[in-house]
């Protein structure tokens, strides 16, 4: 009996045993899968959703339109130079063509691609999609159709064209390349990227596991945002007017390039800004040096020469330390400390001279009286008043300072040739910009070339004009203008002259400093005219600087005419009556 029962218990104690065992890997295993819910659901389930989404859905982006920019005429009409236009493209899925040299034979003659070189661009290229060629005729993407070859697609893109190919280049710049990304690059196409290129737009697709749409699937949908619209102050006729003069001046002068500035003196207003030479924004890769797309009327500073003595004679009247009638013997040179001696152009001493006349011939001894007559400080916060040194702020990219850091040095030498212009850098903007104060009565106005902004929704941004300072009193404005009008009269300004009309100007020849050494290069020069007119009531201020001239040393002979052609242009064109016979 004791035996039977022990036996009965060991076997009891075993199944117990097994009970509380299948028991614990059941808890377990549901422990186990409790956990991992917590970690598809909870802790990881954004990552598994997401990887749920791209098995069973697809995102197509959904590309905005660029923004189209326009210039804008002095009477309100508008001219499209930027715009975006559908071109036809072919590409080739090679897998799919049987026979490849007779598929290039057919297409080459059309894509104007020998046969031979197209087949082994087949051959070599990706199996799936190669483009073979972009932006053709529509009268070819038809014929390539109309030959129906197999694995010859022929699709639509959208691409950046410039209907007026040089025309204001400089100021538009072009959509290029960097890297695989189209960009806009220089100009206001580099400056305005984010207001042209808008913001792309995403649709989310459902889809089965064999890549089909699910009709009534949910659909994500984020819209596409348009760029902007953007309306430059530039007058496409007076555009083309100061490109076609600078053109044929830097051609007939053998010079190695030019630059216009043509703004509104009310306003600050760019009327035009042309660079020589120019390039096809259509055809940027074409250009042998890529230094061409610089805007060299913002970044090329340069001495000035003589055209900078009308701003230290407006410091000198403004401060009551000159007037037009006051007059100094001019000797012909001003000695300085080590022997340092300043001459005039002509090297000849003029006698008695009137500040009037300081101007008219253009002499360094006049510039430098002066100046000694204001003092080197009072000088040196009028070129600073005037905006040389700093930024004019016009929307355009690379734009430079300047250099006036003469100007905190020591020694009377350095103002002296600051005087007229030599010893500190000034960009062509800077000059345009400042003589502008001079026409309009004394006010610096900020440069602009942006109109005003259409967004998408059609709301408009507009831009106004932006006084940054009075520079001089509205009656030394006049006597400095009067002053202008006799250099154009009766000095080397002659030729900048427009019949029935008075001018104001001054011509500059500036030396040009050597790169790798002290000194000046005696074969190059830089010959400047700046003006405005008419000068009872202004509508134009103008710059023309003609770099290194071959056949002729001085700006009278190269900058001086081509400024009066622009300005015969220019009065005629705003229809502006003659105010003398």
């Amino acid at each position: 009996m004791n035996v039977i029962s022990k036996s009965f218990d060991e076997t009891k104690n075993s199944f117990n045993k097994r009970i509380f065992f299948l028991f614990s890997v059941t808890v377990l295993a549901l422990c186990l899968v409790y956990l991992r819910l917590i970690d598809l659901q909870i802790l990881n389930g954004s990552f598994y959703q997401s990887l749920a989404q791209n098995q069973h859905g697809s995102e197509s982006a959904i590309l905005p339109q660029r923004g189209e920019i326009y210039l804008t005429s002095v009477k309100g009409e508008s001219l499209l130079v930027a715009a975006n236009i559908a071109k036809p493209f072919v590409y080739a899925v090679p897998k799919e063509i049987n026979d490849v040299d007779q598929t290039a034979s057919k297409l080459g003659r059309l894509l104007e691609i020998k046969p031979a070189d197209l087949a082994q661009k087949i051959r070599e290229g990706s199996q799936n999609y190669l483009v073979l060629k972009k932006q053709l005729t529509e009268e070819v993407g038809n014929a390539i159709k109309a030959l129906g070859l197999e694995g010859i697609r022929v699709e639509q893109e959208t691409i950046r064209f410039y209907p007026e190919q040089n025309l204001a280049s400089h100021s538009l710049g072009f959509l290029g390349f960097k890297g695989d990304k189209r960009i806009g690059q220089y100009g206001i196409e580099g400056r305005f990227e984010k207001n042209l290129s808008g913001s792309p737009g995403v649709v989310g697709l459902e889809s089965d596991v064999a890549g089909r749409w699910i009709t009534f699937a949910s659909r994500n949908l984020i819209p596409a945002q348009d760029g902007d619209d953007i309306y430059l102050t530039i007058d496409p006729a007076i555009q083309f007017k100061a490109e076609e003069v600078l053109n044929t001046s830097v051609s007939v002068h053998g010079a190695e390039s030019g630059s216009v500035v043509v703004l509104n003196p009310k306003t600050g207003a760019i009327l035009a800004l042309a660079i020589s030479p120019s390039f096809d924004p259509n055809e940027y890769n074409k250009v042998s040096d890529i230094s061409v797309y610089a805007n060299k009327a913002l970044a090329a500073d340069y001495e000035p020469g003589s055209i900078f003595k009308p701003i230290t004679m407006a410091a000198s009247l403004n401060e009551g330390r000159v007037t037009p009638q006051t007059t100094y013997e001019d000797t012909g040179v001003v000695e300085f400390p080590e022997n340092l001696r300043i001459k005039n152009s002509d090297n000849e001493a003029h006698g008695i001279q009137t500040m009037t006349q300081v101007l008219e011939n253009s002499l360094n001894t006049g510039a430098v009286f002066a100046e000694q007559q204001l003092g080197h400080e009072s000088f040196k916060e009028y070129v600073k008043k005037f905006g040389f040194g700093s930024l004019t702020g016009l929307e355009l990219p690379g734009e430079v300072l300047g250099n006036i850091d003469n100007l905190n040095k020591k020694g009377d030498i350095f103002f002296a040739t600051a005087s007229f212009g030599q010893g500190i850098t000034v960009t062509p903007i800077q000059v345009a910009a400042a003589f502008a104060a001079i026409a309009n009565g004394g006010k610096l106005m900020k440069p602009h070339v942006v109109s005003k902004i259409v967004h998408p929704d059609e709301t408009e941004e507009q831009f106004y004009p932006e006084e940054k300072a009075r520079v001089i009193e509205p009656k030394i404005a006049s006597q400095l203008s009067a002053m202008m009008v006799s250099v154009v009269e009766n000095g080397h300004g002659k030729r900048a002259g427009v019949k029935g009309y008075y001018i104001a100007g001054k011509t500059g020849t500036a030396q040009v400093a050597y790169k790798d050494r002290a000194g000046y290069d005696p074969g190059k020069n830089i010959g400047s005219f700046v003006g405005f007119g008419p000068v009872d009531d202004p509508v134009f201020v103008m710059l023309v600087r003609i770099d290194h001239p071959k056949d002729v040393k001085f700006a009278e002979s190269t900058a001086a005419p081509a400024f009066g052609e622009i300005a015969q242009f220019i009065l005629s064109y705003m229809q502006i009556p003659p105010s003398r016979q």
